[in-house]
């Protein structure tokens, strides 16, 4: 009976030591984080790293271009997401390429962006024109849709 008890103390002190050393990374990495927030779901924390993730806006930042009538074209996307991870690696480097500022604003980290911006689906890229929402393509499309929709859109 000792020898059963000694057995699954071990293995207990193991899984916690695990889960110890996974929390002591993860705020590692989220240290001076994009997003402002000391804690961040893990799938946010697998792309910080991830160049096609770098260009942030904060709900704030958002509302004070917005508020001050600037166009703004704002790819609203959530870590969680399998067609945004499939559609980020297109849109980011594309828009880069046409020179278009597209900024990225995490509705899994920021949920108030669902409402407030009337967001159906991720991933969806809304431009605004002087504050107001005046264009929106939703879902992963292929790479010339895309580049149709900025050419139409944002870049006229």
């Amino acid at each position: 009976m000792k020898k059963v008890l000694l057995f699954v103390g071990i293995i207990v002190a193991l899984f916690v030591a695990i889960a110890v050393i996974t929390t002591m990374q993860n705020n590692q990495k989220t240290e001076g984080n994009p997003f402002e927030k000391d804690k961040l779901a893990p799938e946010t924390i697998a792309l910080l790293d991830d160049p096609n993730y770098e260009n942030v806006i904060l709900p704030a930042e958002l509302e004070e271009k917005l508020n001050a009538g600037e166009d703004v074209t704002v790819y609203f996307y959530a870590s969680n997401c399998i067609h945004c991870k499939n559609t980020t690696p297109v849109v980011a480097p594309l828009a880069k390429d046409l020179g278009i500022d597209l900024v990225q604003y995490n509705v899994l980290e920021f949920q108030q962006g669902w409402d407030k911006y009337g967001i159906q689906a991720t991933p969806t890229i809304v431009h605004f024109k002087d504050g107001e929402s005046v264009a929106r393509i939703e879902g992963s499309q292929p790479e010339d849709v895309f580049e149709s929709w900025f050419q139409e859109h944002v870049l006229n």
